[in-house]
């Protein structure tokens, strides 16, 4: 009777124990993946939030130009070297350059 008493204790108390690397799991993976993830989006916001006529953007699928006008959802630029303009979503550009940026 004593043996089975003993073969039982441990998985009562190792239930716990057992769960506890699935439980850290959980913030890990938020601070390794989620939250980078989440300050990027907001640094892009506040990106495409600032940027101005005469800013000089490059586009996700690698096109470069120089913001002419801003509309709510769309932005044109003028593409080099033949002056193009083209009319690109907001959520296409990928990074802005300013005018008055050091060493432009």
């Amino acid at each position: 009777m004593s043996l089975a008493v003993l073969a039982a204790a441990p998985a009562g108390g190792g239930g716990l124990i057992g769960m506890l690397p699935l439980l850290l799991l959980v913030p890990v993976m938020y601070f390794v993946m989620i939250r980078p993830q989440q300050k990027r989006q907001k640094q892009w916001q506040e990106m495409l939030g600032g940027i101005k006529t005469g800013d000089r953007v490059t586009t996700a699928g690698g096109i470069r130009g120089v913001i002419l006008s801003i509309k709510d959802d769309a932005i044109i630029i003028r593409v080099a070297p033949d002056g193009l303009k083209l009319e690109v979503a907001k959520s296409a550009i990928a990074s802005v350059t300013t005018q008055d940026a050091p060493g432009a």
